[in-house]
């Protein structure tokens, strides 16, 4: 492989390891804070139980995947610097308010959530989680904004050899943002409530005492998984009305484009004729839970798929019609160096996702037991799930 070909690899391993933890986020971000809302309403040991056990999964891949996120901040300067001195002053205003949201913004209110468990007031506890959750789909929302500049460089003229943004209601409503940010975040919806569907399942299948506690999260996940499949697939057909002609010709962007439309319908067919229909019955039906947990990596794979598609289609441009991706690559990188990079990169980043899944899998075993979320709160009872 050439350096072109070494650095374009580097990103799409990066990019993909790193969108597996964002799209888990932005589906539990909202389950967390309904879940959270019910038991500021009720004050039942079993919202609070629910809130602390999917809370504390969320926690996990939002810790491990703000450090994946590093890492894509470093390509820019080390690979793709010829972006960045063409299309930085357009390009980068997006990203550094995308910084701004995710790592202040939502981290401080993601912070005074861990540790505000039975210090703050109730409503003012629950408004930090609800924060969050708007940050974190106002953090998609600019990163989407940048990505659909590269797809569409709608608001900004050449002057003196570099792009600049002469219209910033061009990049809010950019035809290839219009659709494609909705349909990430019904993505992460729908990635949401499988992953609650499979541990549930997981659990249920493995009899255990909590049943009333997996069978209520089994099926808040259908009804997710549910609203988040048709909204996905809808939002997605919607985005070809806006297509480059000739974008999906690539082969590479072909096959992931199928690979994304097929397990799509699929999984479509399966929440919304087969799971959604028997959700009164499903947590009984014991047969059922292998396959629901078999499912549970599908919409990962979805996920993936159609990053592959809408990237590759776009080659050989960096940003469409505008600048080629030859030119965006940065003087002087050798095979050598880029390949070390991306020894280093996919190494540290590979993982992070097995220690993000090693730790998920072992909360999802142990249940809604010994968790640490609030466990330093006042008057906290170390185990709210077996009270009810």
């Amino acid at each position: 492989m050439d350096v072109l070909d070494l650095a374009r690899t580097q990103f799409a391993v990066t990019g993909g390891l790193h969108f597996l933890f964002v799209v888990l986020t932005l589906g539990m971000a909202p389950l967390v804070a309904i879940m959270h809302t019910r038991w500021a309403l009720t004050g039942g040991p079993r919202h609070e139980a629910m809130t602390r056990f999917w809370g504390q999964i969320y926690v996990i891949n939002y810790a491990l995947g703000i450090v994946t996120g590093l890492v894509m901040e470093f390509q820019f300067g080390l690979a793709w610097s010829g972006l960045s001195h063409y299309a930085g002053d357009v390009f980068g205003a997006p990203l550094a308010m995308e910084t701004l949201v995710a790592f202040f913004l939502e981290s401080t209110f993601l912070g005074l959530w861990i540790f505000g468990w039975g210090r703050l007031p109730r409503w003012l506890h629950l408004a930090c989680i609800w924060l969050v959750t708007l940050t974190a789909y106002a953090s998609a929302f600019f990163i989407m904004m940048a990505n659909s500049f590269l797809q569409n460089p709608a608001g900004a003229v050449a002057r003196g050899g570099r792009l600049e943004l002469v219209d910033f209601g061009a990049l809010l409503t950019n035809k290839a943002l219009v659709f494609s940010f909705p349909h990430v975040v019904a993505a992460g919806l729908f990635t949401g409530g499988t992953v609650l569907i499979g541990a549930s399942a997981y659990q249920l299948r493995r009899r255990t005492e909590h049943q009333d506690f997996f069978a209520r999260s089994m099926r808040l996940g259908v009804v997710t998984a549910a609203i988040g499949i048709v909204f996905t697939m809808g939002f997605g057909y919607a985005q070809f009305a806006g297509v480059q002609e000739g974008k999906f010709d690539n082969t590479g962007a072909a096959l992931g484009l199928a690979l994304m439309m097929e397990i799509g319908q699929l999984l479509g067919l399966v929440v919304l004729l087969f799971l959604l229909p028997v959700i009164r019955w499903l947590p009984r039906w014991r047969w059922t839970h292998p396959l629901l947990i078999a499912m549970t990596p599908l919409p990962f794979v979805l996920a993936i798929a159609g990053w592959v598609a809408r990237e590759v289609g776009r080659q050989p441009w960096m940003i469409w019609g505008r600048l080629t991706v030859a030119d965006a690559l940065s003087p002087g990188l050798t095979p050598g160096m880029v390949a070390a990079s991306l020894a280093g990169f996919a190494g540290v980043l590979g993982l992070l996702a097995v220690v993000d899944y090693v730790l998920i899998a072992r909360v999802i075993r142990r249940g809604p037991r010994d968790l640490d979320l609030g466990a330093g709160a006042p008057g906290e009872t170390r185990a709210p799930a077996l009270s009810f």
